[in-house]
């Protein structure tokens, strides 16, 4: 592989207008393509294979017309201090506000609470109408959300205390612009302090926003064709952004090294693909499989978001083995910074100490002290993991400052806080023959289980062979005692399927955010076996090694873990909450453990192979295992820290967001990276490996024989004699 990239190196950097030129061209093809296409669909939030979507589709099935996938709206109402909501006044002015938006545009149904049954608290101070949209949520038109709120300002001029819950006030995720522009001005500063040159640093960010505009260009271009959406391009965005940086880093860098080696411009390019260009290959395929492995949970947002990634990703390193070089042949020893340019006869670079060098032999001295420093620092950021709670984030979740989140307050201080999470009980009596008596089995079943505050009469479908009836809990949607009841209600199905024939399911969005977590927790296992095994077999061929594949592997589980713990500690505890703008905590995102377990095994596997390969190459050429560590650390340790940097300011410039998934994945990928980079990379796996010493290179010889030789180190290239140049240039790298 090496000598092959090694060709195409060379190459590009001698085709260098042609490349350029063809990037150029596909990117504006695919773009004029971007520009066309239809707009693509909403993503949904679909669960194939739980009870609670079954559920769904059988509703949108039997009740035609319902729009149960449409955006709704509660207004709540409270009177004022020390009267009724039922008093005349306070009637009217609900009445009122309510007929303003019954007909208005995109409403289907806007319900009196007056005409509709416990939609009244029982001490008459606070009701609450609900408003149903044709509309998705998310989709509403400015129109009708206008309406909305105009007409809840119209009860409060009136004298009531109105707020607004549901979710037709839910706006679509911004696109994170700004949150991008941080991520690169910081990286800027990062490229800047490392390289020493302006030119150095702005090559990486060039290609970096060519490769990420073309792979979110693709995405919008196929968008409507894959299903693929805006939200299904967050995850690519972010992550085409960092590695795109970090691939042409470690490329610009070992053409900067093999410049200071004293070889020519064209053959430092050459080199450079052939070297560091092997390792971006195989770190960006660990990425891929991290990311494509996503479509083994069975959730077909978080696959398609983790498939339009990866083929962000696969570009991303496409661009950095063609374009970068590419790009160099223009800039040739311009890259270097004006003073090296000048110097004549200085030793290279990799001939002095420099701080990874020191910091290594540091490391070599007492290994064991590090080794146990690192693990027991990891486990004590791990600890919060513990108490780790799932969940979807609704209402409650939301700040204060909302009146989303004012209105699930109201409900629960009316109504009691499993108000705000009923659970939606379908009665499938098709083919029984008394459905109504079936029903009525059900809900007094249903009402008689404990925790079961209300039960509502069942309402049948035109066909009469359906039944709905919500169950109000009397805890809030996230307790755990929601959870039992819902077990419960299955639990108790089969004996209701055989006193009345009729198949009872659980829906709503409580009962599917219980499911969701207890999808999450069935794949989790086989996504670590499938992403962890294909990775180790991927480093196995790699590093031609067993142990340093499952070294990499076990040092990836402490650093997301400790990453969980980060995430519980801010999003579920409060520290340092409002530091990055949480107003409120809850529950961890359902998605973000196995989410997380992702993208961070890929990225973790990026500093594995970039760090490791340099120290093996050290170790090929004949050097000691402990002078390869410090080989490896004074070549690359500056490098892959400063990757490690930009790759936390672009995740962290995503916090700053104010979708609260999009701001908790840029936390936990944030401090993943820097727990992975900096404990596990620089001080935990020097530290194994010194105490492995030859060890860690073994591999049986059957093994040997049956794994390809890649050539990811480059040894093949050692023997080909360098180009002459001129004069030996001296940089830091």
């Amino acid at each position: 592989m090496a000598t092959f990239l090694y060709r195409l190196g060379r190459w590009t950097f001698v085709r260098r207008r042609l490349v350029t030129f063809l990037w150029v061209a596909v990117l504006a093809a695919v773009g004029v393509l971007a520009a066309k296409a239809p707009a693509a669909p909403d993503d949904g939030f679909a669960m194939p294979g739980t009870e609670a979507q079954k559920a769904f589709d059988l509703m949108n099935e039997r009740f035609p017309g319902g729009h149960a996938d449409g955006a709704s709206a509660r207004l709540v109402f409270v009177a004022p201090s020390g009267q009724k909501i039922t008093a005349a006044p306070n009637q009217q002015a609900v009445e009122r506000t309510v007929g303003e938006l019954a007909g208005s545009e995109q409403v289907t149904s806007a319900v009196d609470p007056f005409k509709m049954k416990g939609a009244v608290s029982a001490d008459g101070t606070t009701a609450y109408a609900t408003v149903s949209y044709s509309a998705k949520a998310g989709e509403v038109s400015k129109t009708a959300t206008d309406t909305l709120e105009q007409a809840a300002q119209h009860g409060r001029d009136a004298g009531l205390k109105v707020e607004i819950g549901g979710t037709a006030l839910m706006a679509k995720p911004d696109a994170g612009g700004s949150s991008e522009a941080i991520g690169m001005a910081l990286s800027a500063v990062v490229l800047v302090i490392t390289f020493g040159s302006l030119l150095a640093a702005g090559l990486p960010l060039l290609t970096a926003v060519i490769g990420v505009g073309l792979g979110m260009a693709l995405i919008t271009a196929l968008g409507s064709t894959l299903g693929l959406s805006t939200t299904t391009g967050t995850l690519a965005m972010m992550l085409g952004l960092a590695v795109g940086i970090d691939y042409a880093v470690f490329i610009v860098s070992r053409y900067r090294a093999e410049l200071a080696e004293g070889r020519t411009p064209q053959e430092a390019a050459g080199r450079a693909v052939g070297t560091a260009g092997s390792a971006v290959v195989f770190a960006g395929l660990t990425v891929v499989i991290a990311l494509a492995g996503l479509s083994v949970v069975g959730i077909p947002i978080l696959a398609k978001m983790g498939m339009a990634a990866a083929g962000t990703v696969v570009i991303a390193v496409l661009v950095a083995l063609t374009l970068v070089p590419a790009l160099l042949g223009f800039l040739g020893r311009k890259v270097l910074p004006r003073k090296a340019r000048k110097a004549r006869g200085a030793a290279a670079p990799g001939a002095k100490e420099n701080g990874g060098a020191r910091w290594a032999r540091f490391i070599l001295r007492r290994p064991l002290a590090v080794l146990l420093g690192g693990v027991i620092g990891l486990g004590v950021l791990a600890a919060p993991a513990l108490d780790l709670r799932l969940g979807l984030p609704g209402d409650e979740s939301k700040p204060t400052s909302t009146t989303q989140r004012r209105a699930y307050d109201l409900l629960s201080e009316g109504f009691g806080p499993g108000f705000n999470g009923p659970l939606t009980v379908m009665v499938d009596a098709k083919g029984v023959a008394d459905p109504k008596a079936a029903a009525d089995e059900v809900a007094k079943k249903v009402s008689g289980l404990p925790g079961v505050i209300a039960v509502t009469p069942p309402m049948f479908n035109q066909a009469g062979d359906t039944a709905l009836l919500n169950a109000v809990p009397a805890t809030g949607p996230s307790e755990a005692e929601t959870k039992d009841i819902v077990h419960a209600i299955r639990h108790d199905a089969a004996g209701l399927k055989t006193a009345t024939g009729a198949t009872v399911l659980v829906s709503g969005t409580t009962a599917m955010n219980i499911d969701v977590s207890q999808k999450m927790s069935d794949a989790l296992v086989p996504y670590l076996a499938v992403v962890v095994g294909l990775a180790v077999i991927l480093l196995m061929i790699v590093f031609r090694s067993l142990l340093v594949p499952l070294k990499a592997a076990l040092g990836f589980l402490l650093s997301v873990v400790a990453a969980l713990g980060a995430v519980v500690a801010v999003f579920q505890w409060g520290w340092l909450a409002n530091l990055i703008g949480v107003e409120q905590t809850g529950p961890v995102m359902s998605m973000m453990p196995i989410f997380m377990i992702g993208v961070v095994f890929g990225l973790a596997m990026d500093y594995e192979v970039f760090l490791v390969t340099r120290i093996r190459e050290g170790f090929v050429h004949g050097e000691e295992p402990g002078e390869a560590i410090v080989t490896g650390f004074r070549h690359n340790a500056r490098v892959v820290t400063a990757a490690a940097f930009i790759m936390i300011a672009v995740f962290a410039g995503f916090i700053g967001m104010s979708e609260p998934m999009i701001k908790m994945m840029g936390l936990g990928l944030a401090a993943a990276v820097a727990f992975d980079a900096f404990i596990v990379r620089m001080t935990i796996v020097p530290a194994v490996l010194a105490l492995l010493g030859r060890r860690a290179w073994w591999l049986p010889r059957w093994l040997d024989r049956l794994i390809p030789d890649v050539d990811v180190e480059g040894s093949k290239l050692v023997t080909a004699a360098p180009e002459p140049a001129p004069a030996r240039e001296s940089v830091t790298v």
